[in-house]
């Protein structure tokens, strides 16, 4: 209900109908003064905030403590006093992928930056400054030597920061590179330009191909970039592939309680809704556990991490229990296949966005 004042007049500014009361019993239309000041927008704006957070908090206060309450209230009619389940997904999930995306960034190789494949460019410009080196004068045989891996694409050359010798490659080289020292090593690169991907379609071989040539040639050899990018792809559709597999997740809880009668599919995507909710706070809770772990190197908050994680799948036993009022251990059969079907559909979704990341790059 609106804060300003009712109305004089009693005929309704939406339908035109005449208004018993506050509200247009034909429109639903409050019947108050259009007309207010900045003060009065100012309070206005304030109470809804302060409204909606009151009942999400209000809603995720028996969200966390009283497992499967919310949806079971809900669906039995009492909605005045929780948060509508699409509202709270939306702005719950809106809020947990803002922060993931703000601390998290794709890991490629081992996390350090110590290593990553020379691309095009680089290839070029140290061919370059090598014949430049040669034709001056410098009489030094493994130049020509070096030139002919850098401009041979067959050849896969990785710089390292750390300049200690190797013995996993063919050979190696301390080069120096925009001013920076490098370890180069040389291999003979396993998927090169001229890879041949092969299948049973033919049509899908040669698009794979054709894909795979378009790839390298757009990041210049570059494998850690043309990686970064997959994941980057990939970790942006995170939130679609859990949008997706809502309803698919209510179905399966409608297929493992299909005898119970007063169950409808509505009642299932309710319960998956909040359970997603609660998921999403628990996921923000662990990630500020993990960080505040990385900061501190404290063993106990790395163990406090690994059980905010595993009390997930406790709350959704209890959870079920509750909602679905049977007993404990056709609950825990129920569980156990639930979780086990939705292992294999997130994976199964995961495949497909990967193939969409990739095909999209």
């Amino acid at each position: 209900m609106s804060h300003q004042p009712e109305r004089i007049e009693k005929d309704c500014l939406n339908c035109g109908a005449m208004v018993q009361g506050r509200y247009c019993q034909v429109c639903g239309q409050e019947n108050i003064v259009t007309k207010q000041n900045f003060w009065g927008l100012t309070k206005h704006f304030v109470y809804d905030i302060f409204h909606f957070d009151g009942k999400f908090f209000d809603t995720l206060r028996y969200l966390i403590f009283r497992p499967g309450f919310v949806p079971k209230e809900y669906v039995k009619g009492k909605r005045n006093s929780y948060l509508d389940p699409i509202r709270m997904y939306l702005f719950t999930s809106a809020l947990f992928f803002l922060i993931f995306f703000a601390i998290t960034k794709p890991i490629i190789g081992d996390g350090s930056g110590n290593r990553h494949t020379m691309n095009d460019e680089e290839r070029f410009e140290y061919a370059s400054d090598l014949n430049g080196r040669w034709k001056s004068g410098e009489k030094d045989s493994s130049l020509p030597v070096q030139i002919g891996y850098l401009l041979d694409s067959t050849y896969k050359l990785t710089l390292y920061k750390d300049t200690a010798a190797s013995t996993d490659a063919d050979t190696s080289y301390l080069i120096r590179l925009k001013d920076q020292l490098y370890r180069m090593e040389v291999e003979k690169d396993r998927s090169p330009d001229s890879i041949s991907i092969h299948s049973k379609s033919t049509f899908l071989e040669q698009v794979l191909n054709k894909k795979w040539k378009a790839y390298k040639a757009k990041y210049k050899n570059d494998d850690r970039e043309l990686i970064r990018h997959v994941i980057d792809s990939f970790m942006h559709r995170l939130p679609y592939i859990l949008f997706v597999s809502l309803p698919f997740f209510a179905l399966l809880l409608k297929l493992l309680y299909l005898r119970r009668k007063q169950f409808y599919y509505s009642d299932h995507a309710v319960f998956t809704l909040y359970h997603y909710i609660f998921s999403f706070i628990l996921l923000l809770v662990y990630f500020l556990f993990d960080r505040l772990g990385d900061w501190t190197h404290s063993k106990i908050i790395g163990l406090i991490s690994g059980l905010i994680l595993l009390s997930g799948g406790v709350y959704l036993l209890i959870s079920m229990k509750k909602f679905y009022g049977q007993s404990h251990i056709k609950t825990f059969f129920k569980f156990f296949l639930l979780n086990s079907l939705g292992l294999f559909l997130v994976g199964f979704l995961m495949i497909i966005f990967v193939l969409l990341s990739v095909f999209q790059l």
